[in-house]
């Protein structure tokens, strides 16, 4: 089923934002491969409050898209609609580097929205802020994307707002 894209309602209680850089990402992503909406809708309930695919809404609106593919989660209590955002955005799963190194591209993999080694052409911003947001796979991108130098570098930054990079790598080693 599809809904024009004004008719839905953003969900004021979503709990998840997205950068700008990965916002950039995800609506060039829906502009190259439209038909992904189609495999997975963006849920909503009886009211058109959306449960899953707060980002992706956002993201259409700035693609252009006039409307867009809905499922309806009709029949969920208040609790229910609670843990179904919270589960929806839940990646109980982690990359196996070493396959995706081995056996993927790397430069389709960063075009689809994965965020991976990238040699000279990545930026130190884009991995300080995915430290600050994400420490565990922190260290793997790190090690995945700089030198020392780019390590030292990234660490006087995290230094620099007063945060500790040995507690945020400690917590991405699980020390």
């Amino acid at each position: 089923m599809k809904l024009k894209i004004n008719e839905l309602k953003s969900n004021v209680a979503n709990p998840r934002i997205i950068k700008d850089h990965k916002f950039k990402k995800l609506v060039e992503s829906i502009k190259e491969f439209p038909e992904m909406l189609e495999l997975r809708p963006i849920v909503v309930d009886e009211n058109n409050v959306i449960l899953g695919g707060n980002m992706r809404h956002k993201a259409c609106i700035e693609a252009g898209l006039k409307e867009v593919p809905v499922k309806i989660a009709k029949g969920l209590t208040v609790e229910q609609k609670q843990e179904f955002i919270i589960k929806d955005n839940v990646g109980f799963g982690e990359w196996e580097w070493d396959m995706l190194a081995n056996e993927w591209d790397s430069v389709l993999l960063n075009e689809y929205g994965l965020d991976v080694w990238k040699g000279d052409t990545v930026s130190i911003e884009d991995v300080y802020e995915d430290v600050v947001d994400n420490p565990q796979n922190s260290l793997n991108k790190i090690v995945l994307e700089f030198n020392k130098e780019d390590y030292e570098l990234v660490k006087q930054k995290i230094d620099k707002d007063g945060r500790s990079p040995e507690t945020i790598f400690r917590t991405a080693l699980d020390i």
